[in-house]
């Protein structure tokens, strides 16, 4: 069945593209939750007149996370973690965890799209994957210290 999607969706395609997908993710998924129409001649002849607007979304969306991918340049988030004897934390380092770091330094990202495959539970120094739009990815360095113990 074919649709067109109102919104870009990462793992079908863009806004205004018309993709294949089987009946009943169709039905029982896309179009319910609003993410795609039904490709039909109606809908067709009115994604057409959207489609300059769509495009100067798109190349304006890119340009903000080129923005936003310059502001990342450099950027090192430093945490501060108990650890034991060999380096090893009580706890880890979550993508929650550095979404919310960005968001104190005015980066407002979603976890979902920092690329951690899972959570950091060691001390030591990590480059991190920020996909910030599906042609622009970001870099940022995480560092974890152990944390010092206070005196009693």
């Amino acid at each position: 069945m074919e649709v067109i999607l109102r919104k870009d969706y990462d793992k079908l395609g863009f806004e205004g593209e018309v993709v294949n997908v089987t009946k009943g993710y169709a039905r029982n998924y896309l179009i319910p939750k609003g993410i795609a129409l039904e490709a039909n001649s109606q809908n067709l002849k009115a994604f057409e007149v959207q489609r300059k607007k769509i495009e100067v979304n798109r190349l304006k969306a890119r340009d903000e996370a080129e923005e936003l991918k310059q502001k990342m340049e450099g950027m090192v988030a430093t945490f501060s973690h108990k650890a034991g004897e060999e380096g090893k934390l009580y706890g880890s380092v979550t993508s929650m965890d550095i979404a919310s770091y960005l968001e104190k330094q005015g980066i407002i990202i979603d976890r979902r799209k920092i690329l951690l495959e899972k959570p950091i539970k060691t001390v030591g120094e990590f480059d991190l994957s920020i996909k910030i739009h599906p042609d622009v990815t970001g870099l940022i360095k995480v560092v974890v210290v152990p944390e010092e113990e206070k005196e009693k």
